[in-house]
């Protein structure tokens, strides 16, 4: 059928998103203005917000933007396939997407 890197993204998408139903969380999608958070999970009085991409732009900090605007204190994390991305970036955690589903706790 082909490689299509859309479809790929779209089945990072699926995995992180069956993955916090399968936690318990309630997952929504998310608006901030004219941009759009992947998903904001919230478990009880809990909240995270998660951005998932393929690969984090080298020039961009596209992926990281929307979530920097969120003035609240709630984790924010970017999940990728890209193994040379890690870290935290202005309280914006980066993390491969095999690391994110064994995490117990966000």
């Amino acid at each position: 059928m082909g490689f299509h890197p859309k479809s790929i993204a779209a089945m990072l998408e699926n995995i992180v998103y069956f993955e916090l139903l399968r936690k318990g969380y309630e997952v929504y999608i998310g608006k901030n203005e004219t941009k759009e958070i992947d998903f904001v999970a919230v478990q009880r009085d809990e909240r995270i917000y998660v951005q998932v991409c393929r690969r984090l732009p080298e020039e961009s900090d596209r992926e990281i933007a929307n979530l920097l605007e969120l003035k609240d204190h709630y984790p924010k994390y970017v999940v990728t396939l890209d193994e040379l991305a890690s870290g935290n970036v202005n309280g914006v955690k980066i993390v491969h997407l095999a690391d994110f589903l064994l995490m117990r706790e966000y």
